[in-house]
């Protein structure tokens, strides 16, 4: 059983060439219980952005807070808190923050999507 608080969780800056201002708490992974998937709080800062890229499994997301875009397959989607999202496997994604608060989200992927 895992309750708790994000806001309580640490936070780890993603660290890739092409992230800006972003950064991945983990909520629940197996260390938790939850065997097969990880539940990750994202946030990223006004002006940032997730890599573009692609991967083999899929994920979901479900918007917090803030105001951003979500590129999905060729597609500047807009988001919003109460926003959410299925990722498809291969599909090229990138979340943007276009706002003036931090945009955090949650991202739920099978456990070998989540490094």
């Amino acid at each position: 059983m895992a309750i708790g608080d994000i806001n309580e969780l640490e936070a780890k800056k993603m660290n890739h060439p092409e992230v800006k201002d972003a950064t991945m708490k983990v909520a629940i992974s197996p260390k938790e219980g939850w065997e097969d998937h990880v539940m990750r709080i994202m946030e990223v800062e006004p002006e940032g952005f997730t890599p573009k890229h692609n991967h083999p499994w899929p994920h979901i997301n479900y918007v917090i807070q803030g105001n951003g875009t979500l590129l999905l397959d060729g597609m500047e989607n807009p988001i919003k808190a109460g926003s959410y999202a299925f990722v498809p496997a291969e599909k090229l994604h990138q979340f943007k923050n276009t706002g003036s608060d931090t945009l955090k989200f949650i991202c739920i992927v099978p456990v070998e999507g989540h490094q």
